[in-house]
């Protein structure tokens, strides 16, 4: 295998996931709604193509049922500093534990969409300035 050529994310309201991916994430629309006969829109994420499918099997996690994020699979975005700074400004409280989190050669935050799926924003780049709060690590995780 070369590389991820695309992932599709169930849903169950394409229009409130749809405007998330597009406008908080801020993703590459590729072909919105109107394009599709089924309700699907697709973005691009560097090389990688992902498509929201309105099915109605999105499992609907919420705070109660995630006491990790390791709990659960999850899609990561890599991104620079301070769009990442700002994802975790805005996405904080979701649940116990979102992070951020130290994994060695990155820094990675969780967070869920508007259907629950849980998502990760991650950044190489180091902070501009000195940490206001404790990266979790490994040995967080009960």
């Amino acid at each position: 295998m070369d590389a991820v050529d695309h992932i599709n994310v169930d849903v169950d309201a394409l229009e409130p996931c749809y405007e998330f991916y597009r406008d908080t994430l801020d993703l590459e629309l590729v072909r919105p709604p109107a394009d599709f006969q089924g309700e699907h829109a697709m973005f691009r994420a560097g090389e990688t193509v992902v498509t929201l499918a309105e099915t109605g099997r999105a499992e609907n996690w919420g705070e109660r049922g995630l006491e990790h994020p390791l709990d659960k699979a999850h899609l990561a975005f890599e991104t620079d500093r301070g769009t990442y700074d700002s994802l975790v400004a805005d996405l904080d409280g979701q649940f116990p534990k979102q992070g951020p989190y130290d994994w060695a050669e990155f820094e990675g935050f969780y967070f869920l969409d508007p259907d629950g799926n849980l998502l990760e924003v991650v950044t190489y780049e180091e902070p501009n300035s000195e940490r206001t709060r404790r990266l979790l690590t490994h040995d967080d995780i009960e």
